[in-house]
C-alpha cells in the first residue's frame, strides 16, 4: 500500500517545527536553571575574596529549585563553599577556585562537633573546616574542566578555626557525581566522602599533598578514568571509621581504569614527574600514592572490584583491616605496577583495635587478585600476606602473577629479620614488620590459600629464599615458579598443613599433610 506524498511531506513539516518549538523553549529556559556567580558579584580576579557571592549564587540557586552554578574562566577567591541539595557546581575551562589563607579571625568554617572522633584522627571526624562541603544533601555535582587549588588549605595540625584542610568534603549524602575537574594541593584530603551512598567519581586528575580521594563508609560507588599523584599519602583510599557514631562497611564499589603515583608534588600536573622528595614523606619511608583498603575500619569493606589499574612510583597494592571490619569478597585483576618501593601486594589482618570496647577482631577472606604485572618491586618486604596468632587471612587466590624484584641494598642485607615480629597491635605498614627473610612472598596465620601461574624473578644478587610459609592451613601451588639465588633453598615452611605443591618449575609434585619445619 503506497502512502500519500503529501500527506507524508505535511507530517515531516509538522514534526520538525514542533521539534523548533521545543529546542527555542530549551534555549529560553536554560538561563532560569543557570546561575553565573560574576553575576552575583564574583570578580575571578584572583585578589577579591569571592566567598559571600559564591554562597549567594546557591542561594539563589535553591530558592529556584536548583540549578547549576556556573564559574567562568577567572580565578576565584574563596573560604568555605556550602554546597546544597539539587545543585551542580561548573568549573568552566580556564576556571579556578583558589583556597585563601586563612588569617588568625578569617577563614573556613569551624570544625562541627563530632558524632564521634575517639577511633580515627581528626581529619576524618569533621567536614565543614573545606573549601567545598556539604552534609545530608542529595543530587549535587561538581563538573567541569577547571581547577580546585587548595593553596591555602593545611595538609596537617593545627586544626583549630579558621584552618581549613580539605578541598572537598561531604558526609550522608546520596546520589553524587564529580567529573572532569583538577585538584591540585587539595590539603589533608583532596576528597574526604564519608557516608555518601550513589557515588560517581569520573575523569578527575588529582596532584595533592596528602591523601587523593578517601571514600569512608559509602556504597554503590564508581571511581574511574582518574589520576591520582599523592606523594606524602595515599591516592584512592576506601576506609570504613567509626566518624559517623556507628560502624558503617564501605560496600559495592568498583575503581577501573585509573593510575596512582608519587612523584613530587605538582610534577604530575606540570608534566615533569620529579623524583626528589622521597625523604619528605611524613612517615619517612618513601613516596605512597597507592591504592589501599584501611587503615581505618571498624565497618569493613565488602564486595570490591578493581581492574585496569596502573601504578607508578609508589608503595603496592595494600588490604587492611586492623579495627574489627569484615573485609571479604574482593576481585582485583588487570593490574600494572612500576618502581615499587614497599610490598607490591600486602594483605594485613591485624589487632589494633581502634574501635569501641569488647569489638571482635575483624576476618579478612574471599580474595582474588589475578593478572598482576610488577617491574621493580622493592624486595626488603616482599608480598605480605599475614594474620595474626588465632586470626588466619581465609580464602586467598593469587593467580597469573609475575614480580620482578630488585636487590638489597647493603644496609638492608645486615638487617634481614631473623623472626619476623607479630606487630599485631600497631599501624600496618609493610616496613613495619623489617626486612623479610623471604625475597618474595611472605604468608603467616592463613587458611585456604591458593597461587596459580605465579612467577617470582630477580633483578640481582639474592641470597634468600624465594616464599616463606608459616602457620597456613591448606595451601595449593599450581605453575609457580621463582628464581634462585646463591640459597639453595626456594621455600621455608613452618607450621604447615595440607600443602599441595604441582607443575611447578624446580619444585617436585608433592602432597603433604603436615609440615613441622621443613626446607625445599
Amino acid at each position: 500500500m503506497k502512502r500519500d506524498r503529501g500527506f507524508v511531506g505535511f507530517y515531516n513539516y509538522h514534526f520538525c517545527w514542533c521539534f523548533l518549538l521545543l529546542f527555542l523553549n530549551s534555549l529560553q529556559a536554560a538561563p532560569d536553571t543557570v546561575f553565573n556567580v560574576k553575576v552575583f558579584g564574583a570578580k575571578g580576579d584572583s585578589i577579591t575574596l569571592d566567598t559571600d557571592a559564591i554562597n549567594a549564587t546557591i542561594k539563589a540557586a535553591v530558592k529556584a529549585g536548583g540549578g547549576t552554578i556556573y564559574f567562568p574562566a577567572g580565578t576565584y577567591l574563596s573560604y568555605s563553599i556550602r554546597l546544597q541539595s539539587h545543585i551542580a557546581i561548573y568549573l568552566d575551562q580556564g576556571a579556578t577556585v583558589l583556597a585563601a589563607t586563612p588569617s588568625e579571625k578569617v577563614g573556613y568554617d569551624a570544625p562541627e562537633a563530632a558524632n564521634n572522633d575517639t577511633f580515627q584522627d581528626f581529619g576524618h571526624s569533621h567536614w565543614h573546616n573545606s573549601l567545598i562541603w556539604g552534609e545530608n544533601l542529595e543530587d549535587i555535582s561538581i563538573l567541569g574542566p577547571g581547577i580546585i587549588h587548595g593553596k591555602g588549605l593545611s595538609r596537617g595540625g593545627p586544626y583549630r578555626a579558621p584552618i581549613g584542610n580539605k578541598a572537598i568534603a561531604l558526609k550522608l549524602c546520596r546520589n553524587v557525581t564529580l567529573k572532569d575537574f583538577t585538584i591540585l594541593y587539595g590539603g589533608h584530603f583532596g576528597i574526604l566522602a564519608t557516608g555518601v551512598d550513589n557515588l560517581t567519581i569520573d575523569n578527575l586528575k588529582i596532584d595533592t599533598n596528602r591523601d587523593g580521594i578517601d571514600i569512608d563508609c559509602c556504597k554503590n560507588v564508581r571511581v574511574s578514568n582518574c589520576s591520582v599523584n599523592s606523594p606524602w599519602d595515599d591516592g584512592i583510599c576506601l576506609k570504613s571509621s567509626f566518624a559517623l557514631g556507628y560502624a558503617r562497611p564501605t560496600e559495592n564499589v568498583t575503581i577501573t581504569n585509573c593510575s596512582v603515583s608519587g612523584f613530587d608534588r605538582g610534577t604530575f600536573y606540570n608534566g615533569t614527574y620529579q623524583r626528589n622528595e622521597a625523604n619528605l614523606v611524613p612517615d619517612k619511608e618513601g613516596p605512597t600514592g597507592r591504592i589501599k583498603f584501611g587503615t581505618e575500619s571498624n565497618g569493613g569493606f565488602k564486595n570490591i572490584s578493581i581492574s585496569n589499574c596502573v601504578f607508578e612510583y609508589c608503595r603496592g597494592l595494600a588490604l587492611e583491616t586492623v579495627d574489627g571490619g569484615l573485609l571479604e569478597d574482593v576481585t582485583i585483576s588487570n593490574i600494572t605496577m612500576r618502581d615499587i618501593i614497599n610490598s607490591p601486594i600486602f594483605l594485613r589482618l591485624g589487632g589494633r583495635m581502634r574501635a569501641p570496647e569488647g569489638t571482635p577482631v575483624g576476618v579478612l577472606r574471599r580474595i582474588n587478585i589475578s593478572n598482576i604485572n610488577v617491574f621493580n618491586a622493592d624486595s626488603r618486604f616482599a608480598t605480605l600476606i599475614s594474620g595474626i596468632p588465632g586470626h588466619a587471612v581465609e580464602d586467598v587466590r593469587l593467580s597469573n602473577i609475575s614480580i620482578w624484584y630488585r636487590p638489597l641494598d647493603a644496609e638492608s642485607k645486615e638487617n634481614i629479620q631473623q623472626e619476623v615480629p607479630e606487630f599485631e597491635k600497631e599501624y600496618p605498614e609493610p616496613q613495619k614488620f623489617g626486612v623479610i627473610p623471604a625475597y618474595g612472598v611472605f604468608i603467616r596465620h592463613a587458611k585456604s590459600m591458593e597461587l596459580n601461574n605465579v612467577n617470582l624473578y630477580l633483578l640481582g644478587k639474592e641470597t634468600r629464599p624465594a616464599l616463606i610459609l608459616d602457620d597456613v592451613e591448606g595451601i595449593k601451588f599450581r605453575n609457580v615458579t621463582a628464581a634462585k639465588g646463591s640459597n639453595p633453598t626456594l621455600i621455608e615452611m613452618k607450621n604447615v598443613s595440607r600443602l599441595s605443591i604441582k607443575d611447578s618449575e624446580s619444585l617436585k609434585d608433592i602432597e603433604l599433610k603436615q609440615v613441622k619445619n621443613k626446607q625445599f
